[in-house]
Parts: structure tokens; sequence; C-alpha cells
């Protein structure tokens, strides 16, 4: 029974729309009350009734060294004692962005915010004011925050409820917003020639991780540097998934392509509130105070953040094995999930996604084809076996460093066990 997670919802939804501060995690498209969560270890968290569950979202992955990491707890514990907030300058904003400019080379120069939300906002804005050019292109099932432009077919949340676009968001906001196809490169190349010299960016999650898990096909991420090269356009990777989880270069060094800009949040706050976007000095300087691209936050480098960040982000680099052994538990889950279910499963590194359906997934279209119903009964199925995943088919699983061989074994066994 889930009696004290029922009682807050019930309380919760007269004071917040729909009961939650995020739409998905009303559980809405699973029909089930969504679990209030009271704490978490390692790869485990526990509701408010009591019960653990495997936890196989992390946070929507910023967990990637598992929940209550000793050291990150440590440095969030010191800087608390000088304080919470300071409105000002601090140092260790400057030792964050230090630590990822030495070691990520397409990163020149960087800018902390507070979400990945603000840190997309803030990097078109920056594209359009480098290029003096309007429009961006996006791709269908890609979900690049919830700010007005980017609600043009967005991707889990939006696709969970049946609602690619959103009420409030005016034509003048969208019409700018060119949408193109995942996986497509001639959906993007006709796009540019029909908007020759119009376009200042194009904004992609390389992996698509928010469609489920939907890879790059070869060749498609280097023909976009290479349509943008053409073009005179800036080539954005919105890794706020990605950064920092498949390599600590993310995606960019995974798949060896480079970015004029990148845009960050999870891993790099270690599950504190944080965005940051980065690139080219160049770019970056066009930013106020030095430029006359505007952006400000109050919170923005925020020392308690920051102090988780740099903690998780020193653990990445420093444990040379680390992205090997995950990625190689991550692929092992993927493979294991596809010899028991019969279904899709995509994998890249630590990004897993199980599809119901039996036909290759490499687009939006494809996605929308997985039977949604199925996984609601395999969702709540996994709940009571203590397994937890996002209650939606278009989020990806994701692993963190604490789940062990046993653990994987379990979650295969127990998918096979539901679905026999």
């Amino acid at each position: 029974m889930n009696k004290t997670s029922e009682n807050l919802f019930n309380r919760a939804k007269f004071v917040m729309p729909g009961g939650v501060n995020s739409p998905v995690r009303a559980f809405q498209s699973v029909g089930l009350v969504p679990r209030f969560i009271d704490r978490a270890k390692g790869n485990k968290i526990y509701d408010v009734d009591g019960k653990e569950y495997l936890d196989l979202v992390g946070s929507w992955g910023p967990m990637i060294l598992g929940h209550g990491e000793e050291h990150v707890l440590e440095a969030v514990r010191s800087q608390i004692e000088k304080g919470l907030s300071f409105g000002a300058c601090n140092e260790l904003e400057v030792q964050l962005a230090e630590f990822i400019i030495e070691r990520v080379p397409h990163i020149e120069m960087i800018r902390m915010v507070n979400s990945g939300t603000e840190a997309v906002m803030s990097a078109v804005r920056v594209a359009r004011g480098y290029t003096k050019r309007n429009k961006i292109i996006k791709f269908e099932g890609c979900y690049h925050g919830h700010s007005d432009a980017m609600l043009v077919k967005a991707g889990s949340g939006a696709m969970t409820f049946g609602e690619p676009n959103s009420s409030g968001v005016t034509e003048g906001a969208s019409q700018d917003t060119l949408t193109a196809k995942y996986n497509d490169l001639e959906s993007v190349r006709t796009l540019l020639k029909n908007n020759e010299g119009e376009v200042a960016c194009i904004i992609v999650e390389p992996v698509a991780a928010n469609m489920g898990v939907v890879v790059p096909m070869e060749g498609f991420l280097e023909g976009l540097r290479s349509l943008c090269n053409d073009n005179g356009t800036l080539l954005i990777f919105d890794e706020v998934i990605t950064g920092f989880r498949l390599a600590f270069g993310g995606a960019a060094e995974y798949f060896g392509v480079t970015p004029d800009l990148v845009t960050y949040g999870k891993i790099i706050g270690g599950g504190m509130p944080v965005g940051a976007y980065g690139g080219k000095k160049e770019i970056m300087e066009m930013v106020s105070p030095v430029g006359k691209v505007y952006q400000a936050g109050t919170l923005s480098g925020n020392p308690i953040a920051m102090a988780a960040g740099l903690a998780t982000l020193r653990t990445l680099w420093e444990q040379k094995d680390f992205y090997e052994k995950l990625n190689a538990m991550g692929e092992y889950l993927a493979e294991g999930l596809r010899k028991v279910t019969g279904f899709t499963v995509n994998n890249v590194g630590s990004l897993s996604c199980l599809y119901y359906t039996d036909e290759t997934v490499e687009t939006y279209e494809d996605a929308l084809r997985a039977n949604t119903n199925k996984f609601s009964y395999v969702f709540s199925k996994l709940l009571d076996k203590g397994i937890y995943v996002a209650p939606s088919q278009f989020e990806a699983l994701f692993l963190n460093s604490k789940f062990t061989k046993e653990d994987v074994d379990y979650i295969i066994s127990s998918y096979e066990e539901i679905l026999r």
C-alpha cells in the first residue's frame, strides 16, 4: 500500500497544478499515484511509505555517482557553513569553470546558469547575436527545455501527454523555429536551402534522449557539422543529459564531433539545480558584460551548487576507468533486456530505452509506434518488484556507478517474469 504517497498527492493537488512541479511526475500516463520520495542512497530510493526501489531514474540523470556520495555531501556541508548564497562572485564558480575548460577541448569559455532550459535559451540567443540571424533549426522529438521557441514538436513530457506544442506559445515566439527530422540530413539540407543566410544555429540532442534513447546514425552528427560549416550556421549540442555521462567530454568526445556551443545541466551540478553553456571564446565573448547579448541570473554560480558539481566532476575525471565500467554495465543491461523481452532496446553507454515494439527506432515517428499501454502495465509491475523507472515510455533508463551485476541481473529477470 502507498497510503502516505496517496495522501500527500491529494494534498498537493489543491496547491500545485496537477499536484506536481514537473508534469511527468504526476504519473498520469501510467494511471497511478506518484511515489513521494523520502530519501536516497547509492542506487536506491525510499518512498514515504518505506518501500525501497532500485532507482533507474537517478533524478533524471545527474546522480551518476549514486545518491548520497559522501565526498559530494561533504563539499556541500562545508560550503553551507560559509553561506547559502551571495549573489556575488565566489571562488568555486571559477574553479568549476577552470576544471571543465582545462579538460574539455571544445569549451574555451563557460557561463553558469540555473537550469538546462536557461542554458539553451541563452545559447540560442548568443548564436543569434553572433550570426546576426534569427532562425533556428531543431529536431522533432528533441526536448530543449520549456522556453517558448523550443516547445515546437518537443520531446518526452510533451510526447507523454500527446501535446507536442504548448498552449500559451505565440506564433511570433515560434515562427523562427524550423523543425527537421532527427537522423535525416536531407530534411536539414532542405531547410537550410529554403532559408539561405537566415539560420543562426542548429540545436540538437546528439543522442535524442527525450524520445527514449535514439542514437545518431553513422554520419548524422558529422553531416550536421559539415552543413553548419557550409552555411555559416552554428552547431549547438544540447548535452544536458549526455554531458559528462557518455564520456567526460560528453557526446562531442564520444562521437568525435565538435560543436560551436554546448549546453549542460544535471551532472554538472551533482544533483543541485545547475545549468551552463559554453564553447568557443569568440562566440562566448558576445555575452554581457563583454558583449551585447544580455543574460543574467541572481543565483547563477551558486556556491553550494558549484561545490556539488566540482566534487562530482573531480571524481569522474580522477577515476580513469569510470566510463569504461559504467558504459559496459549499460550495454550489459541493454543486451539482457533484448534477450528476455524480444522488444527493441536502444542503448548508448549508460543510457538505454526499452521500446514496446519489435521495429527499429531511429526517428521520432518510430518512437511513437511503441505500445504505451504495454509500458504502463510493465511500469506498475516493476514498482511492485522494487524497480523505479521513469513514468514515461519516452524517457531513458539511467544507470549510476553503484549498480552491480547482481542488481542488473535482477532488473533483467524481473522484466522477463513480468512479460512471460
